[in-house]
């Protein structure tokens, strides 16, 4: 269970946070359960685009607070969801080629929230969020984002790498953090770049660096490998400000 105050269970509030249209993360159902009520809430979810997850009843119980969470239990946004197309319009009033975080499978939502803080403090347009495997708009991702939430638009996908594959159409170029990969400072990072920043151990998954255009290294001058995904984040974000500052004088 989430430590944070996004959580709620029972049929009635979960029904009415749907009808509210409430963003809701993900939702939670005990196997077996078809009665008319579960099935509102299950059609509800689908037309939203929820995650649902089917558990026995066992789980359900380690995971409720109350005891009484009557066969479901949904993780509810601290912040609504927009579309990617959302993110793209702000880039166009703006006159300004789209700067877009990707985030592959990043699952602290310390590291969630600082990346959506460092998203609004190198200019970027907005942060797009996988809806499976992956933290999403919880409470303790606000707090950790220190507000930027309330000015970073976050838009959450089926498919990380398919959304990239729709976007490359339409002139975006990718680029994720790798040791193996192109410093950082050979490549050109201006123009449309959507930033990759992947998983906290394992880095960005195989299919979505595929994906990927470019690959760029960070430069390590420590006896230390590896960065932080969130302080990765900040050293890449900068570099593409820095780029698209020289391409303008």
């Amino acid at each position: 269970m989430r430590e944070d105050d996004s959580v709620i269970e029972g049929r009635n509030v979960v029904t009415e946070a749907f009808r509210s249209g409430r963003s809701i993360d993900k939702l939670f159902v005990q196997n077996g359960l078809k009665d008319g009520p579960i099935q509102t809430i299950i059609r509800e979810a689908r037309k939203q685009g929820t995650v649902i997850d089917f558990l026995p009843k066992e789980r359900l119980d380690e995971m409720s607070s109350t005891g009484k969470h009557q066969g479901v239990i949904a993780y509810i946004a601290a912040y609504t969801y927009v579309e990617v197309e959302d993110i793209l319009k702000i880039a166009r009033d703006k006159g300004e080629d789209p700067f877009i975080f990707f985030l592959d499978e990043v699952e602290d939502p310390h590291n969630v929230g600082a990346i959506i803080r460092t998203a609004n403090a190198v200019g970027a347009h907005g942060v797009v969020l996988p809806k499976r495997r992956a933290s999403g708009l919880t409470a303790t991702v606000a707090k950790a984002s220190a507000g930027a939430l309330n000015y970073v638009p976050v838009a959450r996908v089926t498919n990380l790498s398919k959304t990239m594959e729709a976007l490359k159409e339409e002139g975006m170029w990718f680029v994720c953090a790798d040791m193996d990969g192109t410093e950082m400072y050979d490549l050109n990072l201006t123009g449309s770049i959507g930033l990759v920043i992947g998983n906290e151990g394992s880095g960005v998954s195989p299919l979505v660096s595929k994906t990927c255009d470019m690959i760029a290294s960070i430069p390590m001058m420590g006896q230390i490998g590896s960065l932080n995904a969130s302080v990765a984040a900040g050293v890449l974000g900068y570099e593409i400000v820095r780029q698209r500052r020289g391409k303008k004088n």
